[in-house]
């Protein structure tokens, strides 16, 4: 019946004839013969997931409709930092619906990702502007997170202070402050919370402020931050973005660091994210500044070109020395907040904002009209009305049978109105406060004797968002040709292959993506009483049991949003374990050699010290190094990180072994989930010996990489850390809790519909086919290459995992063709390149997925013979290097309409190598670029079209 499935054949990319064909190839009848070749015995699973049976895409939509209705909507006035907002119908359907958005990959291939790193240009550009700094990056993974990270590079910047004190001032959003205890203790720093016109700490490092604060006070910092700088502090400062279209920013009174969320700017609530946050800084601090930063550089031509620029991957290079873990970022949303700030421009902004306040304003009036008393007489968007506790709930309770959703805090309840805010709901908040408010005036007359709520002093008078782009897209034809524009510049998985090893560029279902856009999915606040998220509740606690079933582990927690955040949280709860056993000078945590850069990152940031173990020459973790390393830090053992299957694309034989080595020195073993699409239906990491893990979502169940972000990294963990697991104070679930390390409850809640809609489509039976047919891909490219490139590692029988790693270091040697030239010259086949330099320089790790059919898959191995060919010729000497095809690639238009071509092949063979490329050319909108120039001559900001016009003149 299941074979049957019509959403399982349309998921795994082969038919049953291609499956038998690549099975024959291989040598083998079946794939269950396959995987018992390929996978150790003593791990293998021999009965299915405890999941239900695949269900249609229909009847799946259906049922999730039907949770979908649990949600109530109700007018979300609750702010905190989430606010309804209206996204332009051509940006939601353009963007956020558009997979030739949301299927791209990272931008660290630039020649094919300049759309998407042009409109994260647009956001770096947007954040400077409004918040008056001099450089931003191109996004974080929350407003919590955010300050996380300026506290850390405070912390760094003012090293020579000796303080170990974050000051945070009670007016910072709750969530935030719960982030920050987080990631502060593991690391030795104190957060101090107060009041910062009171008397400051004698010794701080750095002071985080709120801008206006969670209260709604706009105050004025500049003699505070005077203050700060005399004692050689950093200030922070989370501000929110519309209304610095309306006050003085804070680059323009000195803060050092600006942070904060790009949330309002027409990307729904989606109970809590995914949401883009931002970080800006001064230029001095730029070669300092977390997370990616795109760049403008030229390209071989001279010509205007983008690129990520100087430490975007510091995780991997600097491992556990790095500052910051962040991989994942926002991308998909900052695309979305920065297309806003296109569509309205700088008048558009500035008109939604003054209308935010004026009803604010109108509403304050009314207020004092009806006697309440207020918290502060100067606010942007939010009112705080001071009552008793039986009053101010009372008014809560009130507001709730009229579907209007208020903040109750202690002794009062707040109100913060929004770009959908309008007259009638200011009336309906009177009528909370006095049912017959309309017999002491009326709107228009509270309108007609309202005051100003913005100081004179604090009123923006700079300008923003002056670059043309900000000024050219006012009509939805225009915006809508400048959406496409862009994405015909980049490769996405809508456009071909993306055979990324430990990237997992899997297809992300139409189906899977339908309910994330739905307003009873989109619309809800992370904050809204629970009564009207059952919905919301009842899918989580689904997919958190689904999750928990295909591991293994008793628990998982969805709160970490990005596969970073998940490594973070899984070490802070064995590092919990630990203290609650008395054993808290437990700090060891050892890493293979061959781990993602994100873990030694992770469990540094954990207060863990990183102790490295070898790996043999077939790329499997040194059994006796690492017994060796076990047994003489037993005393202090933490954990070992390990990933299964290993980073260099093999099952190892001693997983078991391994396991049982660390548990019997008294540690914990970590199992990083990047290729968890190997194991699903095979195999359960709790099964041999895992205690902890974090589950790519956006890799293994189907959440889109949307250029770079979102991503979801839940954990899954054995039962005696369930007590561990991270929480918030409003979702407290026990006194042992690491605590948060999202902003929001439950991460980024709004695409977790993507990854139930997947499991539930697949059931048990698809998932474990779609492992299955991975694997076999990934083995018919291994042998189907391995007469042209040498297959750096393999396991038992000969056989990869599911990806596989081709050296080309030989070619270097013999003629000087690098990693860089092959992946280069994949573009002018219209490929996006596989994983470059990781984890051996010189190497591709290729994973092609279960989504991809036999002609695509011959498609990539035809281009990498294709280029093996060129390669000999240089090797034979037929082909000078510099003058080739590969050290020229990738091929541009503009190139080929030169009118003089001098290259020693023909323009032919330079943009179409293969035969039958000419119907689906894939055209790079620049050549390669030069990534030195990048980093010396650093500009992060929107080139002026001025710039353009010169280089095409030269």
């Amino acid at each position: 019946m299941y074979e049957q499935s019509a959403f399982i054949r349309r998921h795994i990319g082969l038919s049953k004839k291609e499956i038998s064909q690549m099975l024959s190839f291989l040598g083998y009848d079946s794939l269950d013969s396959l995987i018992t070749a390929a996978l150790p015995q003593s791990i293998h699973l021999t009965e299915s997931l405890d999941l239900d049976s695949p269900k249609g895409e229909y009847e799946t939509i259906n049922e999730l409709a039907e949770i979908a209705s649990l949600n109530k909507i109700a007018t979300s006035l609750i702010g905190m930092g989430y606010y309804n907002t209206i996204t332009p119908e051509v940006i939601k359907r353009n963007v956020l619906e558009n997979p030739s958005w949301y299927t791209a990959y990272t931008p660290y291939q630039a020649e094919i990702s300049q759309g998407r790193l042009e409109a994260l240009l647009n956001f770096q550009t947007m954040i400077t502007d409004l918040t008056g700094m001099d450089i931003a990056n191109a996004s974080l993974l929350d407003e919590g997170t955010a300050a996380a990270e300026a506290m850390v590079l405070a912390y760094k910047l003012a090293a020579e202070s000796h303080s170990t004190v974050f000051f945070v001032s009670s007016g910072v959003h709750p969530q935030t402050i719960a982030v920050l205890r987080n990631r502060a203790e593991p690391i030795g720093i104190d957060i101090e919370v107060g009041n910062e016109f009171a008397e400051l700490p004698a010794k701080a490092f750095g002071y985080l402020l709120q801008y206006p604060t969670t209260r709604g006070a706009i105050e004025d910092y500049r003699e505070f931050v005077q203050q700060v700088h005399d004692q050689k502090a950093i200030v922070v400062v989370a501000s929110d973005l519309l209304a610095l279209t309306l006050i003085t920013p804070p680059g323009e009174w000195n803060a050092d660091i600006a942070i904060g969320t790009t949330q309002r700017f027409g990307v729904p609530m989606f109970f809590g994210g995914p949401h883009a946050a931002y970080f800006a800084t001064r230029d001095i601090y730029k070669r300092k500044i977390p997370g990616r930063l795109v760049g403008v550089s030229i390209d071989a031509n001279g010509r205007p070109a983008y690129r990520l620029t100087l430490q975007t991957r510091e995780q991997h290079i600097r491992r556990e020395k790095a500052t910051s873990n962040i991989c994942t970022s926002q991308v998909l949303l900052a695309i979305i907040s920065s297309m806003y700030a296109v569509y309205h421009g700088a008048e558009g902004l500035t008109r939604i904002a003054k209308r935010i306040n004026r009803l604010a304003t109108i509403l304050v009036a009314g207020l004092k009209q009806l006697d309440c008393k207020l918290d502060s007489n100067t606010l942007f968007d939010t009112i705080t009305v001071n009552a008793t506790e039986h009053h101010a709930i009372t008014i809560w309770e009130k507001a709730r049978s009229e579907a209007l959703n208020l903040r109750l805090l202690k002794n009062a309840v707040g109100i913060s109105l929004d770009e959908t805010s309008d007259q009638n709901a200011v009336e309906r908040i009177w009528s909370c406060f006095c049912q017959n408010y309309k017999a002491k005036f009326t709107f228009d007359q509270i309108d007609a004797i309202s005051n100003d709520t913005i100081p004179v002093e604090l009123r923006r008078k700079s300008e923003f968002l002056t670059h043309s782009i900000f000024k050219q897209h006012r009509s939805e034809t225009d915006m809508l040709r400048y959406l496409r524009r862009l994405s015909d510049k980049d490769i996405a998985l809508d456009r071909s292959m993306i055979p990324l090893g430990s990237c997992t560029m899997k297809l992300n279902a139409s189906t899977e993506m339908t309910a994330i856009t739905w307003p009873k999915f989109a619309n809800i606040h992370p904050f809204a009483p629970t009564d009207q998220t059952q919905g919301y509740l009842r899918l989580i606690g689904e997919l958190e049991q689904m999750l928990a079933n295909a591991t293994g582990y008793s628990t998982v927690s969805v709160q970490p949003n990005s596969g970073a955040q998940g490594e973070y949280a899984g070490m802070l709860v064995i590092r919990a374990y630990h203290r609650s056993r008395g054993e808290a000078h437990r700090n060891i945590c050892l890493i293979p050699s061959s781990a993602h850069g994100t873990n030694p990152a992770s469990a540094a940031m954990a207060g863990m010290s990183v102790v490295v173990v070898r790996c043999d020459d077939k790329g499997n973790v040194d059994i006796n190094d690492l017994k060796n390393k076990a047994e003489t830090y037993s005393n202090n053992l933490a954990a070992l990180m390990i990933t299964y299957p290993s980073t260099h694309g093999v099952f190892e034989i001693k997983i078991k072994e391994i396991c049982q080595i660390i548990h019997e020195n008294g540690g914990q073993v970590y199992t990083d989930g990047a290729n968890l699409n190997a194991l699903l239906g095979l195999c359960k990491p709790h099964e041999f010996g895992s205690d902890i893990s974090h589950m790519n979502l956006h890799k293994t169940f189907c959440i889109p990489h949307g250029g770079g972000g979102p991503g979801v990294g839940p954990i899954g963990v054995a039962q005696h850390l369930i007590k561990f697991l991270p929480t918030t104070e409003k979702y407290k679930r026990n006194d042992q809790s690491i605590g948060a390390v999202s902003s929001a409850p439950y991460g980024s809640a709004g695409i977790l519909p993507i990854s139930w809609t997947y499991i539930r489509m697949m059931g048990a039976y698809g998932l474990k086919k779609a492992t299955q047919v991975a694997i076999l891909n990934a083995n018919y490219i291994a042998k189907l290459l391995s007469d042209y490139y040498k297959i750096l590692y393999s396991g038992p029988n000969g056989l990869v995992a599911h990806e596989c790693i081709i050296d080309l270091r030989p070619f270097k040697d013999s003629c000087g063709v690098s990693v860089d030239d092959v992946a280069k010259r994949l573009i002018d086949y219209g490929f996006h390149a596989p994983t470059i330099e990781f984890p051996v320089e010189g190497t591709l790790m290729i994973e092609p997925t279960e989504s991809e059919s036999q002609t695509e898959i011959d498609r990539f191995c035809d281009s990498m013979i294709s280029i093996r060919k060129e390669i000999q010729a240089i090797e034979e000497g037929i082909m000078d290097l510099e003058s080739s095809a590969l050290r020229h690639a990738p091929h541009t238009s503009y190139n080929l309409m030169e009118n003089i071509w001098d290259k020693p092949y023909s323009r032919r063979q330079a943009a179409f190598p293969l035969k039958g490329m000419e119907m689906s050319k894939y055209w790079p909108s620049v050549s390669r670029i030069d990534n030195v120039y990048g980093d010396r001559n650093v500009y992060c900001c929107c080139p002026t079209i001025e710039s353009y016009q010169n280089k095409d003149k030269e």
